[in-house]
């Protein structure tokens, strides 16, 4: 399932927290994670691959961690 990650909405965003998660869900390695981070703070959408099994766990990282998304497939 492709996931567009809009914005983050947190008060004080924890980059090392949003990165572990975006490398957990997504399958990505740590340095592209955090460089997804960056993006994704200052503004701009990322898109990310999540398997459907982890589909509802991944819902809910996100929302703890105040990500607004949207579902692409």
């Amino acid at each position: 399932m492709k996931l567009n990650l809009l914005s983050c909405d947190a008060h004080r965003p924890d980059k090392r927290a949003i990165a572990n998660c975006l490398s957990e869900i997504a399958f990505l390695d740590a340095s592209l994670a955090r460089e997804l981070t960056d993006i994704l703070l200052e503004g701009d959408p990322v898109d990310i691959e999540v398997a459907d099994k982890n589909s509802s766990s991944a819902f809910r990282s996100l929302r703890k961690l105040s990500i607004d998304y949207e579902i692409l497939e």
